[in-house]
């Protein structure tokens, strides 16, 4: 299997999980989507993710984005593994765990690197957004936890591009000032930012976020 790149349309499947079947696409319905792996059920680090994820949602969820994560595991230990996340993160998981035992997703996605593991997952983490296209991809080593508010602000800038001719600058965060596309021709800024704009560059031009 090829490595998903950006702009292709995320693989679908059918997939046993804590919260009964699914397929992907029809589950992801008119939502975004993040689809991200573990190396196994009971390790620290990926009780520590899935309990912060479970805290998180209603960030996911004002965004439209649904969240499902997935180990090589089976459903009954996933059942008795979220038992223990509810405890330790003082939280109660609610979103799907897929069981994926035969690897198939983990294979589909890509998920599985030899030279790092051979029988586990690596923290994957795709994006999908409504279209069903892959939008980011991000691959942490088993050892690193990963860091959920850089995602949801991501998933901010992804959904704002995709609508207004505008890129993200480093750093940025929600309500900051972005950069006008090289696209954009000066004599069309009036029109499609009318909040205004600092030019610093002829390539660099500055606009107060369009849709706050």
């Amino acid at each position: 299997m090829s490595t998903l790149r950006l702009g292709d349309i995320a693989p679908d499947f059918h997939a046993e999980t804590t919260e009964g079947p699914i397929n992907f696409h029809e589950w992801l319905g008119d939502s975004w989507g993040v689809l991200f792996s573990h190396p196994s059920d009971f390790t620290p680090v990926c009780t520590t993710e899935l309990g912060t994820v479970a805290n998180y949602l209603p960030e996911f969820t004002k965004r439209n984005t649904k969240v499902i994560a997935l180990s090589v595991d089976g459903l009954e230990s996933h059942k008795e593994w979220i038992k223990d996340i509810n405890e330790t993160q003082n939280t109660t998981v609610n979103f799907p765990i897929i069981a994926d035992e035969d690897k198939k997703i983990a294979t589909l996605y890509d998920m599985l690197h030899p030279n790092a593991s051979d029988k586990f997952t690596v923290r994957s983490v795709f994006v999908v957004g409504a279209d069903k296209k892959i939008k980011l991809t991000l691959t942490y080593p088993a050892s690193t936890g990963r860091n959920f508010d850089e995602l949801l602000r991501v998933i901010d800038s992804l959904q704002l591009t995709a609508n207004y001719s505008v890129a993200t600058p480093a750093n940025w965060k929600d309500g900051e000032d972005v950069v006008i596309t090289p696209a954009v021709p000066d004599s069309d800024i009036p029109a499609k930012f009318p909040k205004g704009h600092t030019p610093i560059k002829p390539y660099l031009r500055m606009t107060p976020q369009p849709n706050k």
